[in-house]
């Protein structure tokens, strides 16, 4: 389903253009379309300047910046560019300039389109003309891009309220109830699981819309980014491994890989190796110290361990074990609610055919003037049946159409299982993100405390003149 996002460009408009003209994204800018200014972004900005110049010069917005995305396998680039061609000439009636250019970088396919915010006729701004405080642009937009997607014959999003302002893969992903840190830590996930190694992983971000910096010599060595964040603020900063968990530093991504080859099945081993770790937890010392230098966080780490009964690389084994389960739930979860969403596609078109099929049954009995008389006062009801047996036979191409209780029973029995694995998510979740934080926090004071033992051993060496 193509859904909408307009904001306004104030600072950096030639930059903004430049990023949508990506040769990268645009398939080395095959896919780019100039409406009254250069087709090179740099001198398009200046066309747009030249324009703005005529004008009263009062707004402090440069110009206007639409998205349209698409969902994933329904359009192909060149019709995208035709749409979105169409949308901006039905928005802006070729009074604005405009620079469109269709993305294909991503798992879905969508438009950007930047255009002038002062009229070229009258030189007025298109806050003025389209009243945008009230949003009525943005309204229009939607509207706009609904008519021209149905004609098209694409999907498009029935409740805009709930989708209002989102682009398309951010809309998805709200279907999961998800912040941006999470969205991108869901959108890693999806990495991983069709990675072989962690060459491959890097190189398959970009596939799934996620920026990432790896730095091996570096101390912070990985951050990521959604390209959707960065398309949205150009200034955004990228977020570091560490700050979205345990699970998604660099050593985590590479066992994880590992493990997911063989289903995110964990298996622990028969025999537990004590490591330097688990003597570190279980050394005397190290409460004496927690409690002097009250390391609150440190000390809330190995009570966690503590009252389950296990050594660190027990508590590994258990944190990977509780993410494995969290992932298979994710993914139920997302199967059931696909699910949820097309049979509750189905139950209303076959509710429609259902409640305009005795209109065609007696139409199709009339004849003469009885049937025309008939057609011209029931053509919404006769054309609502004629459009609800077109889109069933997609679905159910051998014509038998399930009944409505069947639809509706099926559709309660997902509800309930989605409501039950829900709850044994929200469970699984807790317990890993308990025992991920505890061993990232006990990870962390490790490698402190050897940078600091590195350290003092160096001053030992530099003092005894092993260093010079």
């Amino acid at each position: 389903m193509a859904t909408t996002k307009l904001f306004s460009i104030s600072v950096t408009e030639s930059k903004a253009l430049a990023y949508i003209a990506s040769p990268a994204k645009t398939e080395n800018r095959r896919l780019i379309y100039a409406y009254g200014c250069s087709p090179d972004p740099y001198q398009a900005s200046r066309d747009f300047e030249a324009v703005r110049a005529l004008g009263t010069k009062k707004s402090s917005v440069l110009s206007q910046h639409f998205i349209q995305s698409f969902a994933p396998g329904e359009i192909t680039p060149e019709k995208a560019l035709e749409v979105g061609k169409e949308l901006a000439d039905k928005l802006l009636h070729g009074e604005y300039q405009y620079y469109l250019a269709v993305h294909t970088d991503t798992n879905h396919i969508h438009v950007h389109c930047i255009f002038n915010n002062v009229n070229s006729d009258n030189h007025r701004t298109f806050e003025t003309l389209e009243n945008r405080k009230s949003e009525f642009a943005t309204k229009k937009l939607m509207k706009l891009s609904d008519e021209i997607c149905r004609e098209h014959g694409l999907s498009v999003i029935e409740d805009h309220e709930s989708s209002k302002g989102k682009s398309y893969y951010e809309w998805t992903v709200d279907q999961l109830h998800l912040s941006w840190k999470s969205k991108l830590k869901y959108a890693i996930d999806q990495v991983i699981k069709v990675s072989d190694d962690f060459e491959g992983f890097l190189k398959k971000c970009a596939d799934f819309g996620v920026l990432v910096d790896y730095n091996p010599s570096h101390k912070i060595d990985l951050k990521f980014m959604l390209a959707e964040q960065r398309e949205n603020n150009q200034r955004a900063k990228m977020t570091r491994a560490r700050t979205l968990g345990w699970f998604y530093e660099t050593p985590r991504i590479k066992s994880r890989i590992e493990n997911n080859k063989q289903f995110m099945a964990y298996a622990p081993r028969a025999k537990i190796i004590r490591t330097t770790a688990d003597k570190f937890l279980q050394a005397p010392a190290l409460t004496r110290w927690a409690d002097r230098a009250n390391m609150k966080e440190v000390s809330k780490a190995m009570n966690e361990i503590a009252k389950r009964g296990l050594t660190y690389e027990e508590t590994v084994s258990a944190a990977q074990e509780s993410f494995g389960r969290q992932m298979k739930l994710q993914d139920e979860l997302d199967r059931i609610r696909m699910q949820i969403g097309d049979l509750s596609k189905q139950l209303k078109l076959v509710e429609l055919y259902v409640k305009y099929r005795p209109y065609n049954e007696h139409f199709k009995m009339l004849t003469g003037r009885e049937k025309k008389k008939f057609h011209s006062e029931y053509c919404y009801e006769l054309d609502e049946y004629r459009k609800a047996v077109k889109k069933l036979k997609d679905w159910y191409p051998s014509g038998s159409v399930p009944s409505l209780e069947l639809l509706r029973k099926t559709i309660s029995d997902l509800e309930a299982e989605q409501k039950q694995k829900k709850q044994l998510y929200t469970q699984t979740a807790d317990e890993t993100e308990t025992l991920s934080k505890s061993l990232q926090k006990i990870e962390q004071y490790l490698g402190n405390e050897q940078e600091r033992a590195e350290e003092e051993q160096r001053r030992k060496r530099k003092k005894s003149g092993d260093l010079e």
